[in-house]
């Protein structure tokens, strides 16, 4: 009997010039370019990219906007392993979407300009936002979330498969830990912190709005509680630990005060097992 490739099997693809974006139709190579029309690209063609962890620093704290952050983020290439990776998940593909190009660039940050709720994630999925090129974009986390987001009325439709297929936040913005997809979903602690820069930066710009923060999972939790602190915030001590359904609260540099929540990540290992329900979740985001 022939054998047929599952969904979740990479089958080695023989590189072209491009592939019809599932949206647009337009062709992109796989990465993706800045500048050359991918929905929603942030990033024009010339994007200063971050190559160190002290570019990272540099380059976020220039950004004087979320736009100006985003398309930064959008091109980083601090991290040389992540690079790597992301690079050759992009080039290898998934068999189901082996006629598809991958963005296989950081994610970016996505959402409110002016949000009252900070989601934090842990990093984008090989084969999920780092196929499409956008946070929780194209896999079954995002199901999870923007399903969620939906029911409480933060998002525009149930699901998102595609950058450019419809999907907007009200009053929440997306972002996470570490921008780029790592390898066995785990970045390692130096990427973690060499990401910490733009996460910082991105505290900064959304402060004078927030209300509340989400954070999906150990590593987002302690990835903001690290920022909070590094921006001057007051953040107890000991370190609030993270759990499901835990609320910390704490008081930004300008003393608003601004509730942290924990849930647990919305990945497959957690859904599937039913660690994590669809209750459980809403329950926590009901709070926000």
């Amino acid at each position: 009997m022939q054998h047929r490739p599952s969904p979740d099997e990479v089958t080695p693809v023989t590189p072209r010039p491009g592939d019809p974006h599932p949206v647009t139709g337009e062709p992109f190579p796989s990465p993706v370019p800045p500048g050359t029309g991918w929905p929603q690209d942030p990033a024009p063609a010339g994007t200063r990219s971050a190559r160190s962890e002290a570019g990272v620093r540099r380059l976020a704290a220039g950004a004087r906007d979320l736009a100006t952050l985003d398309a930064r983020v959008s091109v980083c290439s601090a991290c040389p392993r992540l690079v790597a990776w992301r690079e050759e998940v992009a080039g290898t593909r998934r068999a189901a979407y082996a006629d598809q190009p991958y963005w296989g660039r950081p994610a970016p940050g996505l959402g409110d300009p002016h949000p009252e709720i900070l989601v934090v994630g842990l990093a984008p999925a090989a084969h999920g936002a780092n196929r499409t090129g956008r946070i929780f974009t194209g896999d079954r986390s995002g199901d999870w979330i923007y399903a969620a987001l939906h029911r409480a009325g933060y998002a525009s439709q149930a699901g998102s498969t595609h950058a450019g297929d419809g999907l907007e936040l009200r009053s929440v913005r997306i972002t996470a830990a570490v921008h780029c997809a790592p390898p066995g979903n785990a970045p390692t602690a130096g990427e973690r912190h060499t990401c910490g820069g733009w996460l910082d930066r991105e505290l900064a710009l959304v402060e004078p709005t927030l209300r509340s923060v989400l954070a999906l999972g150990g590593i987002g939790w302690d990835a903001f509680l690290t920022a909070a602190r590094r921006a001057g915030w007051e953040v107890p001590r000991p370190r609030p630990r993270f759990g499901h359904g835990a609320e910390v609260g704490l008081r930004s540099t300008t003393g608003r005060p601004v509730r942290l929540l924990g849930s647990y990540h919305v990945s497959q290992q957690n859904t599937f097992t039913g660690r994590l329900t669809e209750a459980m979740l809403d329950q926590v985001i009901a709070r926000l």
